[in-house]
């Protein structure tokens, strides 16, 4: 059972910890840290005066661990270890690198922290998109251009960012040596859909609002547990495969995946559920084909919104099964014009509903007044 953790708590733990040690216990022999329930890649470590940050799993095949120390605006700067990034909290001015962000800060009423976004033509928000066309929020990339002046300028408390590896273009490296407060995370490295949702947790800690997230967490588990529920007794599991050729490759999730995951728990037998590993493997229409030709559903083909579309992109896809018996659905119910999609921002924070959309697809039978959030079926 998941048990929430106020952070007031654990800070008043660890005044007391010091206490009972007396004064020769050290800040770190004082530390209670706080481990995620499903997410892997980060902790949370509370001091007395500060709490540190710990982010792992970058890239893949990395071992290097990132961490930064919150520490409250207005305290005196505790002795930290050498290199160690500091922000101090509760953060107010915050640059958004990917859109996911906007998610998690909508889901902790902080979007009004937001005055500066990258890649804005991929922003599905609708404040942020107003806000953004208005010139509330400041335009600090689009496409490789990067703006780091204004973003100097902007003076802003915190930015989030992930991390590519590649360093000839790593923004993230780009922004820190301006000296600039950028915050990796490693949320898209997690493979459980509900280790994303509680990357909320890691989030909250910039403003302060642990409690908030730990609800809002807690209650996509229980409706994320109700709805597996659902599909433990099924027997008749629909074959599935997903996405569709991109720049000359078919980039198929691996069997460990966030996709291949959320296929299993909505009750459909992945078909590529095999192989190993959480990224993808390049293959060939003809290799998907030998396999999934057969295949009850298709499922996140592209950018596709019509079969027409699909169809159009390469006419060999209509020998699918699936897509014969209109059992084509892609997450863009909610994608706008530019690109934008709500199912990278709102639905990685609630996963409880993007399964919920799937369970629908592969049966409909369980949800039979459940209307799509992110799917819809491609005609």
């Amino acid at each position: 059972m998941l048990m929430p953790k106020s952070t007031k708590y654990i800070a008043l733990l660890a005044l007391i910890l010091v206490a009972c040690l007396g004064s020769s216990a050290t800040p770190l022999a004082a530390s209670i840290t706080s481990v995620p329930h499903y997410a892997k890649n980060f902790e949370i470590s509370q001091f007395p005066t500060h709490r540190i940050a710990t982010i792992r799993n970058l890239q893949r095949g990395s071992k290097a661990t990132h961490q930064y120390a919150l520490v409250p605006k207005g305290a005196p700067l505790p002795e930290l270890p050498a290199g160690i990034t500091v922000i101090r909290t509760p953060v107010t001015r915050v640059v958004v690198m990917e859109t996911v962000y906007i998610g998690y800060l909508d889901a902790l009423n902080q979007l009004d922290t937001i005055i500066a976004a990258a890649t804005p033509d991929y922003v599905s928000n609708a404040t942020i998109r107003t806000r953004i066309e208005d010139g509330t929020i400041q335009k600090v990339q689009s496409g490789a251009a990067l703006n780091i002046e204004r973003m100097l300028l902007l003076q802003p408390d915190l930015i989030l960012s992930s991390s590519t590896g590649d360093l000839a273009f790593d923004v993230p490296l780009k922004l820190a040596r301006a000296g600039l407060p950028v915050v990796l995370s490693a949320g898209y490295m997690e493979q459980h859909p509900l280790a994303r949702a509680e990357w909320i947790k890691f989030i909250a800690a910039f403003f302060n609002t642990e409690d908030l997230a730990e609800q809002i967490f807690e209650a996509s588990v229980t409706r994320y547990k109700l709805l597996l529920e659902k599909v433990e007794q099924i027997e008749q599991r629909p074959t599935v495969f997903c996405g569709a050729p991109y720049s000359g490759a078919w980039h198929m999730a691996g069997g460990e995946s966030y996709t291949a995951q959320t296929i299993r728990d909505a009750g459909g037998a992945y078909l590529w559920a095999d192989v190993p590993g959480s990224g993808a493997i390049p293959l060939d229409t003809e290799r998907v084909f030998i396999r999934a030709a057969h295949a009850d559903i298709w499922i996140n083909p592209s950018f596709y919104r019509s079969l027409n579309e699909l169809y159009g992109a390469d006419p060999r896809f209509q020998k699918f099964h699936a897509a014969q018996t209109g059992q084509v659905f892609n997450n863009t119910k909610q994608r706008t014009a530019s690109g934008g999609n709500s199912f990278w921002e709102c639905g990685i924070v609630h996963p409880d509903d993007v399964l919920a959309d799937m369970i629908k697809i592969f049966h409909p039978e369980l949800m039979p007044d459940w209307e799509f959030i992110y799917y819809q079926q491609l005609k």
